[in-house]
């Protein structure tokens, strides 16, 4: 029984230890991004990504996936701009809205667009999905820029949208 506890108490200890390592900033190409303690970190699916968060939304079975991508410049802010507009299907026309914001003297770039969002890798097959929102934000580090993308159904994009403004301009607020 003495044993039994004790194996308990320490296997107890090890998932908070894991847990508490879930919350711990995010470093990406020298910046360092805070997010929700409810938020955790994930396995990355790419070999693209450098990083990838989950974000449980209410009403939705699974966690939405908040991607972090870090390679160079990579065609610039609006080149990706469009590539990721390009990501939705033409008719209906997506509703979109580019912003920039200061942060902290840093120029960070939002791109919302809502519509019929073509889910799949950049060469592959593609699945549309109505109603789809994707966020994201193009933030400068240096010589590189970091992508920061989340997908997924649009009400449950809106309820994550604040929380994600703040997740790109993290790195220069104090």
């Amino acid at each position: 029984m003495k044993h039994l506890l004790t194996t308990t108490l320490l296997a107890l200890g090890l998932a908070a230890a894991l847990h508490a390592a879930d919350t711990t900033p995010l470093e990406v190409a020298g910046l360092t991004f805070k997010y929700p303690a409810t938020w955790t970190k994930a396995a990355t699916a790419s070999m693209m990504r450098v990083a990838t968060l989950e974000a449980k939304v209410e009403g939705v079975e699974k966690p939405l996936e908040v991607a972090f991508f870090s390679f160079g410049a990579a065609g610039g802010v609006k080149a990706n701009v469009d590539r990721w507009l390009g990501q939705f299907a033409p008719e209906p026309k997506a509703e979109s809205k580019i912003e920039e914001i200061d942060a902290g003297g840093t120029k960070v770039t939002l791109v919302t667009a809502t519509g019929t969002y073509n889910d799949g890798p950049p060469m592959g097959a593609k699945t549309p999905k109505a109603d789809h929102t994707l966020l994201g934000a193009i933030i400068p580090a240096g010589d590189n820029n970091v992508f920061i993308k989340l997908t997924g159904p649009k009400d449950a994009v809106a309820k994550l949208a604040a929380v994600v403004r703040q997740l790109a301009t993290s790195p220069f607020t104090k």
